[in-house]
């Protein structure tokens, strides 16, 4: 049993992934900034905590993330302001690994996306340029750390139904459905050949898509 703690815990992925890792036997604590979604948190088998990690300094967070076995980052802004965007993708992403390493919880594991490269190639007059920008600026600070990092880079998120597949490396827009996202980070966590890697994935096609757990395998 491991006792993880997911930032950003009432988000669409989160409430996916908290019952998958829950069915593993771990104990989960689901970071959460409004107090309304308790409900929800707690209903997928999650402890909620309501924190606001946009706000918390370094030890402020060390004090949350003490205790636990690893840190899964699925917070994001939601597309808000730029300003925003870099409070919550970047800043407090980075103090957050900062303060796992304070902490002494070594597991990180971030939820990215498929084009986080320096050469993401969005135009900085793009809406979605502080979004990529804010992204590939944590997974590099991830990638600095002495954490066992995972930067899972899943594609354009779907609602479709989950397969228990994915192609890594995928071309074009890596089309995936949440619940199969949800699924790789319940299988990261525990899978030591994920760590030190970047992981980009889709749900791909019938032939090059293989199973999850073949996926994340050394």
């Amino acid at each position: 049993m491991s006792r993880i703690i997911v930032f950003g815990g009432h988000g669409r992925i989160a409430l996916l992934l908290a019952p998958l890792l829950v069915g593993r036997g771990d104990e989960v604590t689901g970071v959460i900034r409004n107090p309304d979604h308790h409900t929800d948190v707690e209903a997928a088998g999650a402890t909620p905590l309501v924190a606001d990690v946009e706000s918390m300094d370094v030890e402020a967070l060390a004090e949350i993330i003490r205790g636990h076995d690893a840190v899964v980052w699925s917070a994001g802004a939601g597309g808000e302001s730029a300003e925003r965007t870099y409070a919550v993708d970047r800043d407090a992403a980075q103090r957050s690994m900062d303060a796992a390493e304070r902490a002494g919880v070594r597991r990180y594991v971030m939820v990215s996306w498929l084009g986080s490269t320096a050469e993401h190639g969005v135009p900085e007059d793009d809406s979605f340029f502080p979004y990529a920008d804010a992204k590939w600026a944590a997974d590099e600070h991830l990638r600095g750390t002495g954490l066992e990092g995972t930067i899972l880079a899943p594609g354009t998120l779907t609602f479709d139904e989950p397969t228990g597949k994915i192609t890594i490396d995928p071309d074009g827009r890596g089309a995936v459905s949440r619940a199969d996202v949800a699924a790789v980070i319940a299988s990261s966590v525990h899978e030591p050949c994920t760590i030190g890697r970047t992981i980009r994935f889709g749900n791909g096609d019938e032939q090059g898509a293989v199973p999850i757990a073949e996926a994340l395998a050394c």
